[in-house]
């Protein structure tokens, strides 16, 4: 008994020694670069008080005017009220799509969006807004934050005097509400529907009659016939608008949008004369709102789209359309990188991204926390 004692103990000390040994060979895999600078603060707590304008797209009646607000309420709270950002919605200082040349020019000191909306200003807007088939909410959080993203979103801002941060993420979209029943790609063609950015041209080049039409104008256009089918954004979002009392089916899943990126755009010189400690607190405030945004709508839009699925049918496009779709959407992206260095530029650095997240987005499947009888039944996956 004793030798054999003896003789585990020598074997736990080999494997322990061994272990050791091979970790020595490493060292510690990541590390958070903010620590450094954090270990010795430099700066003072700011006496001045100081109070912004916060511009927007808007209206009080949107969730996304929420977000704005949950932001400048955080600053305030962190900051003691020494930070005070006063948001006003669209039309309030300035129209809705006045708010960014409003912060750019300095008559406001902050604005809220969905970088999307400025792509007449550059291309590459819509690349930190949700591209077609592109990064979800998960993909947007790890590439702006930790693939360079962000330093790529700022530069694109910061080409029109701007300081820019991520301001809420909202995660998927719903897709197209529509009386026309289209799971089929041929079911697009001559379809008159509602959608913006990158997607609209997608769906023109596949037939579609598309126009981007104003959030305000698409109840209208739908009831009356205007067209045929139209997408807005994530189920908290919509149901307020009621597109469900005036249509039959909603086309799903949201596949130009798989990720709502909104952001916050600062005026550079605001920026710049902002004391340090009420810079790190906007930042955190802003991380903050990203983090918070996303629980938030996605635990309203369970509760909506059980609302909706009372009244609408749910139909899924099927397979087969979805990979047409993505094939489609390829050929358009690639032509607008070609034309565009800033697209170019952050796609391509997108694309990489979900290609090296891929071998651990597919070593983790199989878990999704469906119902139990789900599961059992054979769906593992999303």
């Amino acid at each position: 008994m004793k030798r054999f004692v003896t003789a585990a103990l020598t074997v736990a000390l080999a494997v322990s020694v061994g272990a050791g040994t091979a970790s020595a060979k490493r060292e510690k895999f990541g590390s958070d670069p903010r620590h450094e600078s954090a270990k010795r603060v430099s700066f003072d707590t700011s006496e001045e008080k100081i109070r912004w304008k916060m511009v927007m797209p808007w209206s009080k009646g949107l969730l996304f005017y929420d977000i704005a607000v949950h932001f400048a309420d955080s600053v305030r709270l962190a900051s003691a009220g020494r930070l005070d950002i006063k948001p006003f919605s669209a039309g309030e200082l300035v129209p809705a799509m006045q708010s960014f040349d409003a912060v750019s020019k300095g008559s406001a000191q902050v604005g809220h969006d969905w970088p999307g909306y400025w792509k007449g200003k550059n291309e590459a807007f819509v690349a930190f807004a949700s591209v077609p088939f592109g990064l979800d909410a998960e993909g947007y959080n790890i590439w702006l934050y930790e693939k360079g993203g962000l330093e790529q979103m700022q530069d694109v801002y910061g080409q029109f005097g701007l300081y820019a941060l991520p301001g809420g993420q909202l995660g998927q979209e719903m897709g197209l509400f529509s009386n026309k029943r289209a799971t089929k790609m041929e079911d697009f063609k001559g379809m008159r529907v509602r959608t913006p950015g990158w997607f609209m041209d997608i769906l023109n080049n596949l037939g579609a009659s598309v126009s981007p039409l104003p959030g305000g104008e698409v109840y209208l256009a739908l009831e009356r016939g205007v067209i045929d089918a139209a997408e807005f954004s994530s189920p908290a979002i919509n149901y307020p608008m009621g597109f469900d009392e005036i249509t039959k089916y909603v086309i799903q899943p949201g596949v130009h949008q798989p990720g709502i990126q909104c952001g916050l755009f600062f005026n550079q010189k605001a920026w710049d004369e902002l004391p340090q400690d009420l810079k790190e607190i906007v930042k955190l405030a802003a991380k903050e709102t990203q983090l918070w945004s996303y629980n938030w709508i996605n635990a309203l839009n369970a509760e909506a789209i059980n609302r909706f699925q009372e009244k609408v049918e749910i139909v899924k496009m099927d397979k087969e359309t979805l990979i047409e779709f993505r094939k489609v959407a390829k050929t358009y992206l690639d032509s607008v990188k070609e034309k565009y260095p800033d697209v170019k530029r952050a796609l391509d650095s997108q694309e990489a991204f979900i290609q090296e997240y891929a071998v651990w987005r597919n070593a983790r499947s199989g878990a999704t926390p469906w119902p139990y009888e789900t599961y059992i039944s054979g769906r593992i996956t999303e």
